[in-house]
């Protein structure tokens, strides 16, 4: 029994040894940063932060080639600051943006990488405000590719993030079409209709937007406006 207990000891002693082996690897010490920016306003591209544009890449060196991604955040911008000093191939993808190509980027300390791309539709003048009970958003369209554009909307949601895949409230418009860009179009929110989801006395968000008809095409937007009802 004695010997038993030595040898499930020592057994331990190098289950340990090996897991202080796996784990002694330097952690990711580099941060990679940057803003999606149009490429003639060069303001900011806004997004989704639920099912919008994403970032793939992949860490060269190793045979798996094996696909990372990020996630951009609601004002165009990212971020990654757990990321190991080395060359990438990174690639946007599944944007509201022309596609762009896959570009070798070399990562050390802090690095910013900017994306200069050409949104589908600008939204552009863009006001919203309440109106009696109503919210009312008015903007222009600018078409930057020939895609028709599908639809046009107005988004309500308590935070920020708002945008077509979260919302509490919506108005939309169906365009399937070209749009005047000299057209002011206006889209309504019924604040009685919708009085379960939209209190009085609270604050909200609210974010107007179209999408053009491209596969995987994304809601291009104005900023989000708060709004106290």
């Amino acid at each position: 029994m004695k010997k038993l207990t030595i040898h499930i000891s020592a057994l331990l002693l190098l289950l340990g040894a090996g897991a202080c082996s796996i784990d002694n690897y330097p952690a990711p010490d580099s941060q990679l940063y940057g803003t999606f920016l149009d490429i003639d306003t060069n303001e900011p591209v806004e997004q989704d932060i639920i099912r919008g544009s994403t970032i793939e890449f992949i860490e060269q060196g190793y045979a798996s080639q094996t696909k990372q991604t990020m996630i951009i955040k609601n004002d165009g911008s990212y971020r990654n600051n757990l990321i190991f000093a080395n060359t990438y191939t990174i690639t946007p993808v599944r944007g509201n943006f022309v596609p762009v190509t896959a570009q070798e980027v070399s990562v050390k300390g802090e690095t910013k990488l900017d994306f200069k791309v050409q949104p589908y539709i600008r939204v552009k003048e863009a006001s919203i405000e309440k109106v009696g009970t109503k919210i009312v958003a008015k903007f222009k369209l600018q078409q930057t590719v020939i895609n028709n554009v599908r639809k046009i909307g107005l988004y309500a949601h308590p935070e920020p993030s708002v945008g077509e895949p979260l919302r509490v409230a919506l108005a939309e418009q169906e365009i399937n079409g070209a749009i005047d860009p000299n057209k002011v179009y206006q889209v309504e929110i019924d604040l009685p209709s919708n009085s379960n989801v939209l209190k009085t006395g609270n604050q909200y968000f609210f974010r107007a937007g179209a999408i053009i008809d491209a596969p995987e095409s994304k809601f291009n937007y104005a900023k989000a406006v708060r709004v106290a009802l």
